[in-house]
């Protein structure tokens, strides 16, 4: 028996410790990697002569390929440590498919691929998050594995009970004899064609993980040289337990972007400088603060108030950053919109920042998502302003 108490502390210390480096190297090597991130997004959205454009698209690709990476090995540890904990909700999926769909169009109209969504407004019950990371992967890959000019789908069909929700690529396909390992870690699909996944071959062995732990089935079909289809299968719930708004503003992203007062606050100044570059490129007009008192000095003394706040949850304070714009949202009386960034990506600071009414995104922002995220906020008040 002191024998197994032993054992079971050495492995309860074991997860402590992974767990403390999962937090190190989420803050620690992300945050760099935000602001670069937010600098090359911000780069890109200018209008540069040709050879600085091409060095400009090669460094995004390589902090893609940095981001994507660092993001595998945190999350294939942290679900192998048992440290994540599904948060299932019940919203129309349209909530999250809009959103992927926005994001990936972009994305598909800069590697010259034909992004096609057919919406659906069906009601589901699971993790938005969990289940934006499996999709996420699927159209990852889809445009990996895809040539110019080929076609992408995401759509959904109706399996009884399930919504079944499916990424088609007109790509390269798999191999028959390679379909039964594709789940494995440290596998990664070789074609014909010279492709080759350029990560860990982590992305469907976390797939893989995050089905088996919601409890959704994945299902893979494909034909060698003609494409493939990727789906999972998620609960359909009761519309009745969620309202869904019926109001719809056909304004775009980059309309409601436009001279959108956004007040941004993080202690780190590398990312409030490439914030209020990427976001003055977008037509926002952006003020950033480094601390709470500078923010609660500016809300007493400016006579327009934000539209939105975009703020992280680690600051130099005693408050975190959730705590310090709740305070400052009571104590002005304000209803103004909050995006938290962080590189905590716990369930339970989730469910928080939910409760309170904000969106979260976590490290390393990618900005198309950014962008996405922002005008969706924005487009929210409108409706509820209405």
């Amino acid at each position: 028996m002191a024998e197994l108490r032993q054992t079971n502390q050495a492995l309860e210390e074991a997860n402590l410790s992974r767990t403390k480096f999962l937090a190190a190297i989420s803050h620690d090597l992300l945050q760099p990697l935000n602001a670069a991130r937010l600098f090359t997004g911000a780069l890109l959205e200018r209008q540069l002569p040709s050879d600085l454009q091409h060095l400009s698209h090669s460094i995004h690709r390589s902090l893609q390929d940095v981001d994507s990476l660092l993001g595998t090995l945190v999350d294939i540890s942290r679900l192998d440590a048992g440290v994540i904990n599904p948060d299932i909700s019940v919203f129309p999926v349209s909530d999250l498919l809009d959103n992927l769909a926005a994001e990936f169009r972009q994305i598909c109209d800069m590697e010259a691929r034909h992004f096609h969504y057919q919406p659906s407004s069906v009601v589901v019950s699971t993790d938005l998050v969990l289940l934006a990371r499996i999709l996420r992967n699927f159209l990852t890959n889809a445009v990996r594995y895809t040539h110019p000019e080929a076609s992408i789908v995401l759509g959904c069909r109706r399996r009884g009970a399930y919504l079944e929700i499916q990424v088609v690529d007109q790509g390269v396909g798999i191999a028959a004899d390679q379909l039964s390992f594709i789940f494995e870690e440290f596998k990664k699909i070789h074609t014909q064609t010279g492709h080759q996944e350029r990560g860990l071959g982590l992305g469907l062995a976390i797939v893989e993980k995050i089905a088996g732990m919601l409890g959704h089935p994945i299902r893979v079909t494909s034909v060698q040289g003609k494409g493939s289809l990727f789906s999972v299968c998620v609960p359909i719930a009761d519309p009745r337990e969620k309202m869904m708004a019926t109001k719809s503003h056909p304004v775009t992203d980059q309309a409601l972007l436009q001279q959108s007062r956004i007040w941004v606050m993080d202690n780190d100044l590398s990312i409030c400088t490439a914030m209020h570059s990427l976001l003055e490129g977008w037509g926002c007009d952006v003020k950033t603060f480094n601390n709470a008192k500078a923010l609660d000095a500016a809300l007493v003394s400016e006579q327009h108030k934000p539209d939105l706040f975009v703020v992280d949850y680690h600051l130099d304070e005693m408050e975190s950053g959730k705590e310090a714009i709740q305070r400052l949202k009571i104590a002005h009386q304000l209803s103004t919109p909050v995006l938290m960034i962080t590189a905590n990506h716990t369930s339970s600071l989730r469910q928080e920042v939910r409760q309170l009414g904000f969106k979260m995104l976590n490290k390393p922002v990618k900005p198309l998502k950014l962008k996405v995220t922002l005008a969706h906020l924005l487009r929210q008040q409108l409706t509820n302003d209405d």
